[in-house]
């Protein structure tokens, strides 16, 4: 059955875990439903830069702590795998035991752990409390995507998810900067302790404002689904992560792609033969969920890994300060943040295929234009990069993010949400590891002969990455310093216009892809009316 704009009468049967009274007698929405999309977008804003903000803060934390390379990959590692590993489960979770629930027990773990991990004595400790933050984040984000869901009456869900999916894009730059800043007047902590007092505000604010919702048939939840999606997850996220580092071809590497594969194809198997699945495999045969899901992960490999190469490329190459980097990028969230609620209207008179791909075909322009940057690019080309990558991702976020939520049964809103989730997450890493693993290789090639006349340990420093390249020449003479930088600068620069070039490539192929199979009818639909099945 299906609920659309105008259904909602007192009379009409209500399908299993929708409850009409979250959209208020009038079945307009919830008449708190503005305010609680403030509480979940601030949640969400907290989650998204705690992924990001870390980065900025790794050179203080390793002059403090002394961590060895594996702990540093590790500090930031550590609160991606468990927060991509858990998202499934924990969606599930909420829709079982209720949504808000699931908000109040995630922001206590987040918080707490922020605290203990702002005071950290050791690298074992940090990466201990950033895991437990991954917890609570894994709880927190489905959550508020799937809260949304319930208390926004049809005609208006497009709207809030739209502001839902800009705030979320946007977080990713907003957290660099919050870091930057906070390392300029505070210790390497005041990083983590920053969410502690808004994560107590947000739950206060939950307790006061936000209200319950959860699978009403209180279907008994899937144990085995759920053990084996955290095996295949967190095995697939860890060989992405360890990839880049220890080799793509290295026993840990292949052995984590390998568990991941296998617990997948379990899982598959098990989830075909239980009664109540934790996530049917079938749903992906729902096109407007399958492309959905698949558009979110290109997206985020994109955006991710653009974050990634630009802020190396603007410290290394351009000579920017990490906070001056960060603050560069804004422009990201606010094309993000502007565009993003208004995108429903252009669904509205083109529909989610057509705007989806051109989101894509946008997007795949602006890393076009970034395959211009050279060693001596001024910051305007920069800019000119990078609003047309926030513009795509403003039109393809919100429609895509609303058609995976609509796709699936009410009582399922934690669980499509968490796979919205799991998709951004898994998409990042992955564009990261293969962003950065293009760059690299490209990088070490080049590097090859520039460093053959250098000391052994020098040239191994050197022609590992830009950065290596940096450190090594701060401590050779002037004469050999300088030529050693400026091949290194060329040699980073040529691989990432090959990386930008394979992103560019990868968009243009979803804008095909969607133009050509995303369903029209149904999903247009989907965008602007919402339903409940």
């Amino acid at each position: 059955m299906t609920i659309d704009e105008g259904s909602l009468a007192p009379d009409d049967p209500v399908p299993a875990g929708f409850d009409p009274a979250m959209l208020g007698p009038d079945g307009t929405g919830h008449p708190r439903r503005n305010l609680i999309l403030v509480i979940m977008c601030l949640c969400l804003v907290l989650i998204v830069a705690a992924v990001s903000s870390l980065n900025v803060a790794i050179p203080t934390i390793v002059r403090e702590l002394d961590p060895s390379s594996t702990e540093q990959l590790w500090i930031v590692a550590s609160y991606a795998l468990v927060f991509a590993g858990l998202l499934l489960l924990c969606g599930a979770l909420g829709d079982r035991y209720g949504r808000k629930n699931a908000l109040m027990v995630g922001l206590v773990i987040f918080g707490g752990a922020s605290s203990l991990a702002a005071y950290a004595d050791d690298a074992t400790q940090l990466i201990t409390y950033r895991s437990i933050m991954g917890i609570g984040a894994a709880l927190i984000m489905p959550a508020t995507l799937s809260t949304l869901t319930v208390v926004f009456a049809p005609r208006d869900r497009a709207k809030a998810i739209a502001v839902w999916a800009g705030f979320a894009g946007a977080g990713g730059a907003i957290g660099p900067v919050a870091s930057g800043l906070l390392l300029e007047w505070f210790w390497w902590g005041s990083v983590f302790f920053i969410t502690v007092p808004i994560a107590a505000a947000a739950l206060v604010a939950i307790i006061a404002v936000v209200p319950n919702s959860a699978d009403s048939a209180k279907h008994r939840l899937d144990y085995v689904g759920a053990v084996l999606s955290v095996i295949a997850l967190v095995g697939f996220v860890f060989a992405i992560i360890e990839g880049p580092e220890i080799g793509w071809l290295d026993p840990i590497t292949v052995g984590a792609f390998m568990m991941s594969v296998i617990a997948a194809l379990v899982y598959i198997r098990w989830e075909r033969r239980v009664e109540h699945p934790l996530l049917d495999p079938e749903y992906f045969r729902i096109p407007s969920f399958g492309l959905g899901s698949l558009t979110i992960t290109v997206a985020f490999m994109a955006m991710f890994g653009m974050f990634f190469l630009l802020t190396l490329y603007m410290q290394f190459v351009l000579g920017y300060s990490a906070l001056g980097a960060a603050v560069r990028l804004l422009p990201f969230s606010v094309v993000m943040i502007a565009l993003a609620p208004r995108s429903p209207l252009f669904i509205a008179k083109f529909g989610v295929a057509r705007v989806v791909s051109l989101g894509f075909l946008i997007q795949s322009i602006g890393f076009a234009l970034a395959m211009l940057l050279d060693v001596d690019s001024g910051y305007p080309l920069l800019l000119a990069a990078v609003v047309p990558m926030a513009a795509g991702m403003a039109l393809l976020m919100p429609p895509t993010t609303n058609a995976i939520v609509s796709s699936l049964p009410q009582d399922k809103a934690g669980v499509a949400s968490a796979v919205n989730d799991t998709t951004r997450e898994v998409g990042g890493a992955v564009g990261i590891a293969l962003l950065g693993t293009l760059v690299t290789v490209n990088y070490q090639r080049a590097m090859d002969d520039v460093t053959s006349g250098l000391p052994p340990e020098v040239a191994e420093l050197a022609g590992d990455s830009i950065g290596g390249a940096s450190l090594a020449a701060g401590g050779l003479d002037p004469s050999v310093a300088g030529p050693l930088v400026d091949a290194a600068n060329a040699a980073f620069v040529d691989g990432t216009r090959l990386a930008f070039g394979v992103a560019a490539a990868l968009g243009l192929t979803m804008s095909v892809i969607i133009g050509r199979y995303y369903p029209r009818d149904r999903a247009d639909r989907a965008a602007t009316e919402p339903a409940v099945r």
